[in-house]
């Protein structure tokens, strides 16, 4: 059980999804490894139990950064929590991981909300605001050979997110979906969704998708080859 304060995103399917495919998948073992979103930290005490060498978790949110704190302290498990905007808090360090539950969830507006609970589930009109930011600049902080992995709901695109993290220089992959019941957030969207052609009739479900993404090993080029083979046994 985690705590939780008041406005802080719960653990829901989402979250159990991604945990459960770092687990199967074993990315976590010996890797430095950044959860960016962390709400209360589920994914990153998930990562640090998976034996990741070191966890950072970092949100946006006063409140999840509080809980996230204690819920590591807790669990007795070491994870440095930070606050800020994405990878503003890290971008001077790189990481073998990083995981990634943000807000997806198609809204009214683009205007997402700063100090209310919806931030932590709005993702702007095509609920692609966060993710787009986060494909865009997570080959930033990630290192060579890295791993990315990205928990969504397909309502905001699947083919969007593999499309912009191949420009980005990623090979990516769909490699878990599981269906997930309307929550409370979905049923007060439910028309409004309806009316975009999002739902199909008598649909009650969303999907979730996990996506997997990496970024190649940067080999030394022929001309460092044979500079180094050059150098190799010289006296200066």
């Amino acid at each position: 059980m985690l705590l939780r304060l008041p406005g802080t995103y719960p653990a829901q399917g989402d979250t159990h999804l991604l945990t459960r495919t770092l687990v199967e998948l074993d990315l976590a073992r010996g890797r430095d490894v950044l959860d960016v979103c962390t709400g209360g930290g589920a994914v990153a005490l998930a990562a640090a139990r998976a034996a990741a060498r070191t966890v950072t978790a970092v949100d946006l949110s006063h409140r999840a950064v509080l809980t996230a704190r204690a819920n590591a302290r807790l669990a007795r498990v070491r994870v440095q929590v930070r606050r800020g905007d994405l990878f503003e808090p890290v971008r001077d360090r790189r990481f073998g991981l990083v995981l990634a539950n943000p807000p997806y969830v198609p809204a009214a507006t683009d205007r997402l909300p700063r100090h209310r609970p919806g931030r932590s589930w709005d993702g702007g009109i095509d609920g692609r605001a966060v993710l787009d930011r986060i494909c865009e600049g997570v080959a930033g902080v990630l290192t060579p050979g890295g791993c990315f992995l990205l928990t969504q709901s397909t309502l905001a695109g699947e083919e969007p997110t593999l499309t912009r993290l191949a420009e980005n220089g990623f090979s990516a992959a769909v490699v878990a979906r599981a269906p997930e019941p309307f929550g409370p957030v979905m049923r007060r969207r439910e028309a409004m969704l309806r009316e975009r052609g999002l739902l199909g009739p008598g649909q009650e479900h969303e999907e979730l998708v996990v996506i997997e993404a990496r970024l190649p090993v940067v080999l030394p080029s022929v001309a460092e080859q044979c500079g180094r083979a050059e150098g190799f046994g010289s006296v200066v």
